[in-house]
């Protein structure tokens, strides 16, 4: 169909939906698409913007946290999937950080009870992960996250 003929019968259709009460559809978006099809346009971008977006209080943990990962677990990759940063060891979920408007989280993959939690730090009981929610620098546990980063590892090489 001719392209005048194509316009022409759009304006009819949002004249229709108007005339019904009913809002005009709006024309299918110009985005770049993803690398996978369904998936966000930034799947698998490098992680460096992620953090950039975050206030400098909430960066910081977030920079930690990264380096963490990457001390622990040289041989993760990470990129990002769902809108934060995911590692991974040969193609295999490790763990994640999400950044939200007061606190940050790193996200453990592996079940629950895989890691030794005696302080009650971690969050959420699923066979999916646990996480562990920070709000300040000065609440990170270090050596427990550590800990915790050779496990979701370990389990990341295993499965």
């Amino acid at each position: 169909m001719p392209r005048a003929k194509v316009e022409a019968s759009r304006r009819a259709s949002s004249k229709e939906a108007a005339a019904r009460g009913a809002a005009p559809k709006k024309p299918a978006s110009k985005k770049a698409t993803a690398t996978r099809p369904g998936s966000r346009a930034d799947f698998g971008a490098p992680i460096d913007g992620f953090f950039e977006k975050h206030p400098p209080h909430l960066r910081a943990i977030l920079g930690k946290l990264r380096r963490l990962v990457e001390e622990v677990a040289p041989d993760a990759r990470s990129s990002i999937k769902w809108g934060m940063p995911w590692f991974t060891i040969d193609g295999k979920m490790m763990c994640s950080l999400t950044g939200h408007k007061a606190h940050v989280n790193l996200v453990l993959v592996g079940p629950a009870d895989s890691f030794a939690d005696p302080d009650r730090r971690l969050s959420g009981s699923s066979k999916a992960g646990r996480h562990l929610k920070l709000r300040s620098l000065d609440e990170l546990p270090e050596a427990a996250v550590r800990a915790w980063l050779g496990t979701a590892a370990t389990l990341a090489r295993k499965a």
